[in-house]
This record gives C-alpha cells, structure tokens and sequence, in this order.
C-alpha cells in the first residue's frame, strides 16, 4: 500500500519573505514575523541583559526597529533571522553598556562628592598597637617559626628560597610557617575572637 503525498494547499511564506511584505507596510505580515521569532528574540536579549524588565524593553526596540528599517533588509546578505538576532544582540550589548556607564558616572561623582571623615591620630594609635601586639606575639613564637615567618613575610623569599636560606627542606620550611600562623593567630587574637 503507497500513500499519496500531502497537498498542501498553502505554503507558509519564509522569513524572508515576510520582512519584505512588512516592509511595504503589511501589518498581518508583521505580526506573522513577530510570532515567529519573539520568543527566540526575548531567550537571547535575556542571556545578554539578565534583568526580565530591561529584556522586555529591549525586546520591544528591536521589533519597532525592525518594523522601521524593514526596507534595509537585505535577503542577499543572509537571513531575515539572523538579521533580526544581530540586531537584537547588538542593542542588548548596548544596554549592557549603557547601563555600567551609568553607574559608573554614579560612583565617580559619588566618590568626587565623597568628604572622607579621618582621623589620623586615632589611626596612626591604631597601627602602633597593632603593631606592638604583633611584635609581642613574635616573641612567643619558637624560633625556628620566628625565623621562617620573617624570611618569608618579612624577607620577601619565596618558602624554597627560605628553606635554602634555613638549611632545610621545603617541607619542614612549609610546616614551620603554617605552625607559625596558627601560633600567631591565637596570640594575636583577643581572646574571645579565637576560632575553635
């Protein structure tokens, strides 16, 4: 048993040629194009933009934009969906910008207008006590961790170099500095800050 083809009385007009019906100021053409593509115009403008507000908005641009240049189609150059998405793309791209340079207009005259309140002696008191409690935490460390932490933090040395430095293997070099800072920490901690 052999089926018949399928008639199709009408075929569905391409993309293509639905931009050019519009262009000419077929409203029904339009909207056809329009249900065709919104969804996969709104997908992208979405994964550009995040925002669902400003995606709506943008998405609305560019189908009036289309709807104005429709005449600027160029079937030659490539497809009236790619035309459209490369439009679509380019104004959420423009939005993005458009929006971070908003803000950073925002931050730059906050930041000028910004009369930062300081007070260099308590700060200066500050560092000096810090620094005391520091120096004074040193001194309960053992020597050997005293030694890896200066050559390292102090000394600038990279943990090989302050092995070498020591006569020791990098290893030990790596366990004396981690021993070190947990020393370190809890005696420069105050006593209710440290971590269990």
């Amino acid at each position: 048993m052999t089926l018949a083809p399928v008639q199709h009385a009408e075929l569905s007009p391409s993309d293509d040629d639905l931009v050019v019906a519009f262009s000419r100021g077929d409203e029904r053409a339009f909207a056809a194009f329009y249900d065709r593509t919104a969804s996969r115009v709104h997908g992208l403008v979405r994964r550009v933009l995040v925002d669902p507000a400003q995606s709506e908005e943008v998405v609305q641009e560019v189908f009036l934009a289309v709807w104005q240049d429709a005449s600027r189609f160029d079937p030659a150059r490539g497809t009236a969906l790619s035309w459209l998405l490369v439009q679509a793309r380019r104004r959420a791209i423009d939005r993005v910008r458009s929006s971070q340079a908003s803000r950073d207009r925002d931050v730059a005259v906050g930041v000028r207008d910004l009369d930062p309140v300081r007070d260099d002696v308590a700060e200066t008191a500050a560092v000096r006590l810090e620094h005391a409690r520091v120096t004074r935490a040193l001194g309960g460390l053992s020597a050997v961790q005293r030694q890896a932490l200066e050559l390292t933090y102090w000394g600038g040395l990279t943990h090989a170099e302050a092995a070498s430095r020591a006569g020791v293997p990098l290893g030990t070099m790596k366990t004396r500095l981690r021993d070190g800072l947990v020393a370190l920490r809890r005696l420069v901690e105050p006593a209710g800050f440290a971590e269990a």
